[in-house]
């Protein structure tokens, strides 16, 4: 089978198309035909060498992937062949088969289309993790979304709507910000030409919001924390924009705010049936269309590495999916 290989960490461009050996079945594990692998901004660190997880080399980056069930290993009883699922991978999605542990793997019910169920393990997954588990967001409350045209910045549009939340997107562009309001946002704010802070006085009529979704990091973390009221949440997920904010602690203080992590990947370790059925509901809001994913753009394993460097550059909007079966 045909997948994409990265032998050395370093830039993406080193990442190559090979033939390897196709994966078998181990006891608790599925083999899955990929119909899709959708891109994540964790991909590209861990090819880079720049994630927190350093797998041994050579692997196949990847970490979440719709298809079909081709093989089924000892111990598997609730998973047969041919049937169509969702799976967690951590890293090998980036293929034409993949071996997986069944308990990562999600029966898609009938009505899902297979490539939009590609785009919601991972982003969905981790926004729904973050709104609920950690921040317990509740209807009414105000929503920030930052980097909110990126993966994780639409699913919290959309599970913040769904919630009953008022959601304000904030992104770095006009076209950004209309993909944000395609998915239901309530306010746009462009932060590369208004002033953050500013308007978000404005918008909340100088109450500030209750949960900020930050999944970037860098230059606006630092006033969208300021920018919380009393008992705010704000939960750090991800640093797309290179810098890792030094926040003053005093900001907590002085609002009874909490600071909150969310570590997705080390929840399903933890929690994996917690973490399946979170999944579960997902996909039944997407056969309802209640949650509709935004895949913008679909790639052969060839030009996998330019899909990548859009994602780490963060020209992506949306979702951008691998299907490694295209010439």
């Amino acid at each position: 089978m045909r997948a994409l290989v990265c032998k050395e960490f370093g830039p993406l461009e080193n990442l190559t198309v090979q033939d390897v050996l196709s994966p078998v079945a181990a006891p608790g594990q599925v083999v899955v035909k990929v119909h899709a692998a959708s891109i994540n901004y964790p991909d590209a660190l861990m090819a880079m060498g720049k994630y927190q997880v350093r797998p041994p080399l050579p692997f196949i980056p990847g970490g979440e992937l719709s298809g079909t069930i081709i093989a089924v290993g000892e111990g598997v009883r609730h998973l047969k062949v041919g049937t169509p699922v969702v799976a967690f991978t951590g890293r090998g999605a980036f293929a034409e088969e993949v071996a997986v542990s069944a308990d990562a793997t999600v029966v898609l019910e009938e009505g899902v289309d297979l490539s939009l169920a590609a785009a919601v393990p991972m982003t969905y997954g981790t926004t729904y993790h973050a709104l609920l588990d950690r921040a317990q967001l509740a209807a009414g409350e105000t929503l920030l979304v930052l980097g909110a045209a990126g993966g994780i910045g639409i699913a919290a549009i959309e599970l913040g709507k769904i919630l009953g939340a008022t959601v304000i997107a904030a992104a770095s562009s006009e076209e950004k910000l209309q993909a944000a309001a395609s998915r239901g946002a309530d306010h746009l704010i462009d932060y590369s030409k208004q002033d953050l802070r500013a308007r978000l006085k404005e918008i909340t009529a100088d109450k500030g919001v209750d949960v900020v979704c930050d999944p970037v990091g860098g230059a606006y973390s630092e006033a969208a924390l300021r920018s919380t009221g009393w008992g705010g949440r704000y939960l750090v997920i991800g640093f797309a924009a290179g810098e890792i904010p030094r926040i003053p602690l005093n900001l907590i203080l002085l609002k009874g705010n909490a600071l909150i992590g969310v570590f997705y990947g080390e929840f399903l370790k933890r929690a994996p049936r917690r973490g399946a059925e979170e999944l579960t509901q997902l996909l039944r809001w997407v056969r309802e269309e209640r949650i509709r994913p935004l895949v913008t753009s679909t790639h052969s394993l060839e030009t996998a590495r330019d899909a990548l460097t859009a994602v780490f550059e963060r020209r992506a909007i949306g979702k951008l999916l691998i299907a490694p079966s295209r010439e």
